[in-house]
């Protein structure tokens, strides 16, 4: 992942607010072109997409957010 920054969070067991406004301050200060997560189907992590999202608007920057899920197998099930 040459030039990439890898970035592990749990919405469900950590501090969201702590990890929106951590995300918030990256975004504001670094040179980011584009955000993708992936996350597994489960319920639990879609609130990822929501909380990066907040993050973003928050930041005020226009930096596009793509989504890409996992299925439990390990199976790429995006839309």
């Amino acid at each position: 992942m040459r030039e990439k920054i890898l970035v592990i969070v749990c919405p469900k067991l950590d501090n969201a607010g702590f990890y929106k406004e951590k995300l918030t301050e990256m975004f504001k200060q670094s040179k980011i072109r584009s955000v993708t997560l992936v996350n597994m189907e489960v319920p639990c992590c879609f609130g990822l997409y929501h909380l990066i999202k907040e993050a973003l608007d928050s930041s005020t920057k226009n930096i596009p957010l793509k989504q890409k899920i996992i299925s439990i197998k390990g199976n790429k099930i995006s839309p």
